[in-house]
């Protein structure tokens, strides 16, 4: 059996960078060669619209793309519940035809895979989750039509409800965007747990850290990779037994030093993944 690859990359929103030149800058220091690249602005920004040709000019790889759903408010958690993914009624045509802009471009540029907040998913049957697994499996037929696949960000609801979920859409384009972090920062339960739950499905992995609320109904708080309640070891651990190559691509969302916090992301991953780290 072939040991188990993994691909190390970094999330370009993560660097905050203002346009695609100067993406290039933040990432060369790093040494990093493979990006998530947000999507949505290469749509909607004149600035981002060659961004794709650009960094593989340089000999950068697109591991996958992010589309951004119109409307989403994570200043609460009661906040990106309404306003979240696919969910609202009211951001829903727009959502979609930002989805099938995205996904037109990703498909011209060869992006096999584009993440997303798929809004939070009820975990009884109705009518609310019947509309939004109709809604879903439309986005991943704009997705599949362009030759890409599509995968939902973990977190938002609990692993076995967005397991339960992708069973009832049943797409061969659908998949998971594993993010331990988003598991105890919405409070949705044990990531190594859930590697195991969401196992056939997760094409891709975060690599992000947090600490829980202190108080229910609370996010929790993101924090550098290795100092918060993500357990490392037994989560590589995790992902070796799904046995297929991965992207494991940082995300730092929070903090004043992103890219020293994505080089200690590097480095502690270099440490848990030893040669199977690419």
């Amino acid at each position: 059996m072939e040991p188990q690859r993994f691909r190390v990359g970094v999330c370009s929103w993560s660097l905050r960078p203002e346009h695609p030149e100067h993406l290039l800058e933040l990432l060369a220091p790093l040494g990093l060669t493979r990006v998530q690249l947000a999507l949505v602005p290469c749509v909607e920004t004149p600035a981002w619209r060659d961004a794709t040709g650009l960094l593989r000019a340089r000999g950068l790889t697109i591991a996958s793309g992010m589309l951004a759903t119109v409307g989403e408010d994570y200043s609460t958690l009661d906040s990106i519940a309404r306003t979240g993914g696919v969910r609202p009624d009211a951001t829903w045509p727009a959502t979609r035809s930002l989805a099938a802009s995205v996904a037109a471009l990703a498909g011209r540029e060869s992006i096999g895979l584009v993440t997303f907040h798929a809004g939070f998913i009820p975990h009884d049957a109705g009518a609310e989750r019947s509309m939004m697994v109709a809604r879903l499996r439309e986005v991943a037929d704009l997705f599949q039509a362009a030759s890409v696949s599509v995968a939902f960000e973990t977190g938002q609801e609990s692993a076995a409800t967005l397991a339960d979920a992708l069973r009832e859409i049943d797409h061969p384009a659908v998949g998971v965007n594993f993010d331990p972090a988003n598991m105890i920062l919405y409070g949705m339960g044990d990531p190594v747990a859930a590697v195991r739950t969401l196992a056939p499905w997760i094409r891709q992995v975060h690599i992000k850290d947090a600490v829980p609320a202190l108080r229910s109904g609370e996010w929790g708080q993101e924090v550098q990779v290795g100092t918060g309640a993500v357990a490392w070891p037994a989560f590589i651990g995790a992902l070796r037994d799904l046995d297929r190559p991965l992207d494991l691509v940082i995300e730092r969302e929070a903090g004043a030093a992103r890219a020293g916090d994505v080089r200690v992301a590097m480095d502690r991953l270099r440490s848990w993944c030893g040669a199977e780290l690419e």
